[in-house]
């Protein structure tokens, strides 16, 4: 083959990046190495070195290859066993090119497992078939959910010491399926494999017959990322302003999201300044063009005065602007996060001193409950409310990573202390105070401003409960089975219908599909899909109906936000075998070893006693 036509196609191959996961001990820099060397992708110096360094520091016994050692470069990780520091490694296969990094396992070092996944399309995590789903599992794959990653390969290893056990790997499956379903990650597979052994890694496994789909290799060799780019909101932060003569002024930087072609028009923020595209120009020559990731410099027909850390968008297309936002973070410091202190921030190019004004609460990584809490501890997550001294030009972070992410640091030293994930602002006003008022209380504001200005017919609420013979109600129906709340629900509303009741259901699909399509659904849009469940609950509940919806993850945080948003109309909280737990506040507890008609009888006595329904009625 002709050289340069082979480089060409070489070039021409997309590149995936990836990071391997999960808890210490679990296989993962193992796993690489025998990626690597079940590829043919290892030089006979590199075995040579390996061989000897496995005789000296390995940990698989005499004779046996510790592939680990190929990515454990430091001493303290030979000497421990363990994976401290982030490794890179490049690699390419005839189909595509990859990035791997090769993350820690243990606690301490969560915070450089962020680090790795702030770049990665894609997460394997390995769960050791010994021990199953462990607390660390959970909490890389919660990290990886809410720095956006999409994909997610489950890599069931060390299968060799289960005896490659199909009911092991079932077992494993689903249990860590039902805490994924939390975090709606769209693509996950697993994947039964041993590291040590190759099985299932490049080649398949002769000792699993039972299992039938890809290896680890053709599941990231085929794995489509294309999709997963914002190219409909150009983003262009201004990294560095080109003047090397009279006749050319160049803005360079990275096209974060969208695309811009020669002759779009655009503007500056924060001048608010348009001008024209006059060319776009690379090293290699100038594009008609330019989308994500490329490195670009764009000259403009106008004379504006840009500056490093302005950003070039659409004038039809614009981000959010604001100088107070909420923000998912992952702290990395030893040192706790505390309301009101001040530290610097770095977003899309810009630093910014920032003062963290409220921490709405933390989340419990087991069981993704939201707490209250006044600090974030190190490896912790939480929820932020935080203020900035000049507007930030930010999208939130489901819709574009690039313009929806930030980084913290300590203003003394330097260090990096928290990664953040916007997921709220405001639009930017001068008169705007800096102030952010805690969670509840802006909800509170929000609900008796509504109401001030709710605007209703010519019907009132007493002709309607005389008309209906019941007032508007919605019953939230929780537990622990999806399936079991959704078919309690269904049924409650068939029931209370065939009492001649005015009774609604309204599945999350059909809300997920319809009033929320704008948005992610993820773990960290999940207040704004509350947000919007409680809003819609307000108009039916106010139409007179008795709405009923089937929330099986809902927390205290998410039910008490329901209720405020639905007043001044009551909600009924019904909890199928969850109160024995004590997870939740329930006006109505149910066995699951009730029938359903006792199921009806308890709600129906509730729905009395408060004057929803007529007491006949039961």
């Amino acid at each position: 083959m002709n050289i340069d036509k082979f480089l060409n196609q070489h070039e021409q191959k997309d590149l995936l990046r990836f990071l391997t996961c999960g808890s210490v001990d679990d296989g993962k820099s193992t796993l690489i190495g025998r990626l690597l060397y079940d590829s043919k992708l290892i030089f006979d110096d590199q075995l040579s070195a390996l061989r000897n360094d496995s005789e000296k520091n390995g940990t698989t016994g005499t004779g046996e290859i510790d592939y680990a050692l190929l990515l454990d470069g430091l001493k303290a990780e030979r000497e421990q066993g363990i994976t401290i520091d982030v490794a890179y490694r490049y690699f390419a296969t005839p189909k595509r090119k990859f990035i791997i990094a090769d993350t820690p396992g243990h606690e301490q070092y969560t915070r450089n497992m962020a680090t790795g996944a702030s770049t990665a399309d894609l997460a394997v995590i390995l769960i050791d078939a010994r021990y199953g789903v462990v607390t660390q599992t959970k909490r890389h794959a919660f990290i990886a959910s809410l720095l956006g990653i999409k994909h997610l390969a489950v890599a069931v290893n060390k299968m060799d010491l289960a005896n490659y056990d199909q009911e092991v790997f079932n077992g494993i499956r689903e249990t860590f399926s039902s805490f994924l379903a939390q975090l709606q990650i769209p693509d996950v597979v697993f994947i039964p494999l041993s590291a040590l052994k190759g099985d299932n890694v490049v080649d398949k496994s002769v000792n699993q017959p039972w299992y039938q789909g890809p290896t680890l290799l053709e599941f990231l060799e085929n794995v489509n990322i294309a999709d997963d780019h914002n190219l409909s909101d150009f983003r262009f932060p201004v990294q560095y302003v080109i003047r090397p003569n009279l006749d050319f002024r160049g803005f360079a930087g990275s096209v974060s999201s969208g695309i811009v072609k020669v002759g779009d028009r655009i503007q500056v923020l924060p001048s608010r300044k348009e001008s024209t595209v006059k060319n776009i120009v690379t090293a290699d020559g100038n594009l008609d063009e330019a989308f994500p990731p490329q490195a670009v410099t764009i000259e403009l027909e106008d004379e504006i005065d840009i500056s490093s850390g302005d950003m070039i968008v659409h004038p039809h297309n614009l981000p959010r602007i604001s100088s107070n936002l909420e923000a998912v973070i992952i702290w990395m410091s030893e040192d706790p996060l505390q309301n009101g202190l001040t530290y610097l921030l770095r977003h899309a190019g810009r630093n910014v001193k920032t003062r963290i004004d409220t921490v709405i609460y933390k989340i419990d990584v087991n069981t993704l409950k939201k707490e209250n809490s006044e600090n974030l501890e190190l490896n912790e997550v939480g929820r932020l409310a935080l203020s900035t001294t000049k507007p930030l030009f930010f999208d939130a972070y489901s819709k574009n990573h690039e313009t929806g992410s930030f980084v913290l640091f300590h203003p003394i030293t330097n260090a990096t202390v928290g990664a953040g994930m916007i997921i709220d602002g405001t639009s930017f006003d001068a008169k705007q105070t800096s102030v952010v008022q805690d969670q509840e209380s802006r909800l509170k504001d929000h609900v008796a401003r509504r109401e001030f200005f709710w605007e209703t017919g010519l019907v009132d609420q007493r002709e309607r409960t005389l008309r209906n013979r019941h007032k508007g109600k919605t019953v939230v129906v929780t537990g622990r089975n999806a399936s079991a709340t959704q078919e309690l629900a269904k049924q409650l509303e068939r029931y209370l219908f065939r009492m001649n009741m005015n009774s609604y259901y309204l599945g999350l699909s059909s809300i997920g599909s319809g009033l929320d399509a704008d948005i992610e659904q993820g773990a960290i849009e999940r207040d704004e899909q509350i947000r919007r469940t409680g809003e819609l609950a307000r108009i039916l509940t106010g139409a007179g109906l008795i709405f009923i919806i089937a929330l099986s993850k809902a927390d205290d945080y998410d039910l008490d936000r329901l209720k405020l948003l639905n007043s001044p109309n009551e909600l009924l909280v019904v909890n199928l075998g969850y109160c024995a737990y004590k997870e939740v506040a329930a006006d109505v507890c149910l066995n699951d070893d009730d029938n359903t008609e006792e199921h009806f009888a308890q709600i129906l006595h509730w729905l009395s006693a408060k004057n929803i329904i007529p007491e006949y009625c039961i």
